[in-house]
């Protein structure tokens, strides 16, 4: 029986051999070819490339026998950065003696998650696959289970990433021999496939750390936004230089450090528009309200649901210049495809400073604020909207006692802006949880509006167990 749950809002993913096995990769396969197909109303030619991990070579073979099966083409990239996978699925290639531009792209990999963990990102046409469609990938697969799909590994073998590091090495020709130096920390990922070589053609001053692919993370786990996965670029950071980059497990996440900053999505947002005209920024609900005022100083900002989909989506639909995550998911449509790719945001942090961009002096300008991490409280899956929905209720009742709320913004759950900052509170679209973020123009003022939700959130789940018992 196929696992519903790893159909997730944005990709597929699992624990490889328990959730996401040899057998049910072939019927995704199979029945995402399909798909694929209905869509493109073609025989489709479908990028592949995979990670590092230990189980990512088996899913490859799982996953185009399926593909082969439902009569689509695969072009087997190899072993990629996301980033490299997208943008291979934006170009031409020469097939027995054709042009051929590819119709989707499938990267295995398991991003940031433990190295148990691996599934499948895809796009169709170059747009994100995801939501209802994988629900309804998943109805399909559920109702034909038991078809037998032989092993069929024939594929196109293409050279994606020479066309990927001939194209950085020529966009940021401009940087060969810039002599700052700075820090890459790959964390044993795949950022390595591609950005030492680019670094190197461009005789950039830098130091590597933790370079070779290895599935088994021996040095730290790749997951830059959390804290304890960057002490050894800090370590360095501190002794050095002031300028240092960390990619997740498959390089479409970036962090980027100084020695006084970890710079997150919304800051480079801030940051990349001081070299853009009159742009467009596509925000999302965590960014913190300085940022969003600060932009909205010199662009056009729109605030949007958080998640590299939707990112992605609204970033075309509005054909902005640049959408950013907080965790670190950077799309540049200026001078590029508008995909994240952490690869390509790290040129583009150097191009900062070789323009003269002094990264720390612009964001020491910035009002200080105190602003939380993301918080999660794990509830029932069966409850997570609910309660959003029984929060928002209760916060359009509230009076005496509660701080004073100016305005609730609806775009990704409740951002709740109050006199001196915001609350949010949100469902995650990935797992049992809600996630709470808190921003003040003091600690203690963000903390007095975290006991207030907190209480709130207390009693909607305390009001749902009583009458669900």
């Amino acid at each position: 029986m196929i696992n519903k749950t790893i159909f997730r809002q944005y990709d597929i993913r699992g624990i490889v051999n328990e959730d996401l096995t040899f057998e049910n990769s072939k019927l995704i396969g199979y029945f995402l070819g399909l798909t694929i197909k209905e869509k493109t109303l073609t025989t489709p030619y479908i990028i592949v490339g995979y990670d590092v991990r230990t189980h990512s070579n088996m899913l490859f073979e799982a996953l185009i026998s399926g593909l082969n099966s439902s009569g689509c083409k695969v072009l087997n990239i190899g072993l990629v950065a996301t980033g490299v996978n997208y943008f291979a699925s934006f170009q031409e290639f020469i097939i027995n003696n054709q042009k051929i531009k590819p119709n989707a792209s499938i990267m295995i990999t398991g991003s940031h998650n433990a190295k148990k963990y691996n599934g499948f990102k895809i796009t169709i046409n170059n747009e994100p696959f995801f939501g209802d469609e994988l629900l309804a990938l998943y109805e399909r697969i559920k109702k034909n289970q038991n078809i037998e799909i032989p092993l069929n590994l024939d594929f196109i073998k293409i050279d994606a990433k020479k066309l990927y590091i001939d194209f950085m090495v020529n966009q940021f020709s401009h940087l060969k021999n810039f002599k700052t130096p700075f820090i890459v920390d790959c964390g044993n990922g795949v950022a390595n496939t591609v950005l030492c070589d680019i670094l190197d053609e461009l005789n950039l001053n830098y130091m590597g750390l933790h370079l070779t692919p290895n599935g088994n993370f021996p040095n730290h786990h790749p997951d830059p936004t959390n804290e304890k996965n960057l002490e050894d670029i800090k370590t360095l950071l501190k002794n050095e230089c002031n300028l240092g980059f960390a990619y997740d497990g498959d390089a479409d996440r970036i962090a980027v450090l100084t020695q006084k900053y970890n710079i997150k999505g919304d800051m480079l947002a801030l940051l990349f528009s001081k070299t853009m005209k009159n742009p467009v920024i596509i925000g999302e609900v965590t960014y913190s309200q300085n940022i969003f005022d600060e932009l909205n100083n010199e662009a056009k900002t729109i605030m949007n649901k958080t998640g590299y989909s939707n990112l992605r989506l609204k970033l075309k639909e509005l054909n902005a210049d640049l959408a950013a995550e907080v965790s670190g998911h950077i799309f540049f449509n200026d001078r590029y495809y508008g995909f994240d790719d952490a690869i390509y945001a790290t040129f583009r942090v150097l191009e900062l400073l070789y323009n003269n961009i002094d990264l720390d002096f612009e964001l020491d300008k910035l009002p200080k604020v105190y602003t939380s991490e993301n918080i999660e409280l794990e509830i029932e899956e069966k409850n997570k909207f609910l309660i959003i929905k029984k929060m928002e209720e209760k916060l359009n009742q509230l009076q005496r006692g509660f701080p004073i709320i100016k305005n609730i913004l609806k775009i990704d759950g409740l951002r709740i802006n109050f006199e001196y900052g915001w609350a949010l509170v949100r469902a995650s679209n990935t797992n049992a949880v809600i996630m709470t973020k808190y921003e003040a123009t003091t600690y203690a003022t963000a903390m007095s509006y975290k006991n207030a939700i907190d209480n709130l959130i207390n009693e909607v789940i305390n009001e749902i167990n009583s009458t669900t018992n």
